[in-house]
């Protein structure tokens, strides 16, 4: 059955002079990001601001999540000079909080994880004083693979649960909840330190139960930061929204996480991983 959208989920189009001026410096550079590639309903608001999240190793997935507007199947090995052009985009862009993103590349014998570091050492030659945040894939429960990416000391690293347990099988069959959760316990002790971030669409068919339990589950790997927004059908092919969570419940789930221990939640219909990143981090002084 179709749920027809909400008032509160209309958003303008993409349009004007900045945002036309950074989707041109992203092409000509030759770069992706998961505004474009995802279908983000923030793209107009980012780029018009002069920010994005790259999408690093590829445009295609090698897997295939019931929600969301990536294509599936990667082409090819990833572009070793891809690392110095987002460095030298994110410098452009005048960009002083960078968040990076990949596709999942299961083919991958550490799953990017070198590339992710790889990025973050380019950034760091070619913008001072900056903050990097990565949003990393499970690496398959490779451990090596996330050492490798702490050891590049991001500033936050977010790995999103994305839903709840019982849903796995339909929204992400390839992935595993339980291997998850071991990935954010297994970066807090490698490197307390650094903060750990995830994240949780609502939408699918989720209880209240089953969100409260994967909160709990998500705070006892001592994860800090947490965002949580409302899932958008991104095409008639992917996964139908069961509800659209109202503004004010995602306030009351605000409330209910920060009663469980996280230290930052951003909690509304619109927000996505790194939706107004620098300015969520920054009010916990992570950042300078």
């Amino acid at each position: 059955m179709h749920v027809r959208k909400p008032h509160w989920l209309k958003r303008r189009l993409p349009s004007g002079p900045t945002y036309e001026k950074v989707r041109g410096l992203l092409g000509k550079s030759r770069l992706h990001t998961v505004c474009q590639e995802a279908k983000c309903p923030n793209i107009w608001e980012c780029f018009s601001q002069r920010t994005s999240t790259f999408l690093i190793m590829g445009p295609r997935c090698s897997r295939n999540c019931r929600f969301c507007a990536v294509k599936q199947g990667p082409l090819g090995p990833p572009d070793p000079g891809e690392p110095a052009r987002v460095a030298e985009a994110a410098q452009s862009m005048g960009l002083s909080y960078v968040v990076i993103t990949s596709v999942t590349r299961d083919d991958l014998p550490d799953g990017g994880a070198g590339l992710f570091a790889k990025t973050i050492e380019e950034i760091r030659k070619k913008i001072r004083a900056v903050c990097v945040e990565v949003l990393i894939p499970d690496f398959q429960g490779n451990r090596q693979a996330l050492q490798t990416v702490l050891e590049a000391h991001p500033d936050v690293l977010n790995h999103n649960l994305e839903t709840v347990p019982r849903l796995y099988p339909s929204a992400r069959p390839e992935a595993q909840y339980a291997r998850s959760l071991k990935l954010l316990k297994q970066a807090k002790e490698c490197d307390p330190a650094i903060p750990t971030k995830s994240g949780l669409m609502l939408g699918f068919g989720e209880s209240r139960q089953e969100v409260e339990n994967t909160l709990e589950d998500l705070a006892a790997t001592g994860c800090s930061i947490l965002t949580l927004g409302q899932y958008l059908q991104p095409s008639k092919e992917h996964l139908a929204v069961k509800r659209f969570i109202p503004p004010e419940e995602f306030d009351g789930w605000k409330e209910t996480a920060l009663e469980m221990g996280f230290s930052k939640i951003a909690s509304g219909p619109f927000v996505r991983s790194s939706y107004n990143a620098e300015e969520l981090y920054k009010t916990l002084k992570l950042c300078p």
